[in-house]
């Protein structure tokens, strides 16, 4: 009996050493796509002056300002006081970007253009009675 409850220990201890290695790859993965989401992300943005960012890193740190540069590995973000810091992209937790897309702003421009010719079709209507 004894053997048999040591043998039955001993296995369920190789099976979780086995285990541990799995989790660790599943884990550095999981890093990977996170910083290949993140440089994605910046890709999209650009780079330069109107490229507004506001970043948190893992360390809860926050980074707040342009991004000057957008490298293979790391991307140097421009607060308003000319500091620049390079970042990893595997260091950040959080990234946004603050400015709008060129599609959002002809959208907004449509939108004001239509509201303003409404306004003035109003305006006409009441004036014609």
């Amino acid at each position: 009996m004894f053997k048999k409850v040591c043998s039955v220990v001993l296995s369920a201890l190789f099976l979780q050493a086995a285990a541990v290695p799995a989790f660790a790859a599943a884990s550095a993965e999981k890093e990977a796509k996170r910083a290949e989401k993140v440089r994605t992300q910046l890709a999209k943005l650009g780079t330069g002056t109107d490229a507004r960012i506001r970043v948190v890193l893992r360390d809860k740190s926050r980074l707040e300002g342009y991004v000057s540069h957008a490298g293979d590995s790391t991307f140097a973000v421009t607060d308003r006081e000319g500091n620049t810091t390079t970042v990893g992209y595997g260091q950040v937790g959080q990234a946004r970007g603050h400015n709008l897309s060129t599609g959002a702003k002809i959208a907004i421009g449509v939108g004001i253009g239509a509201a303003v010719t409404l306004i003035i079709f109003l305006i006409w209507l009441s004036s014609v009675d």
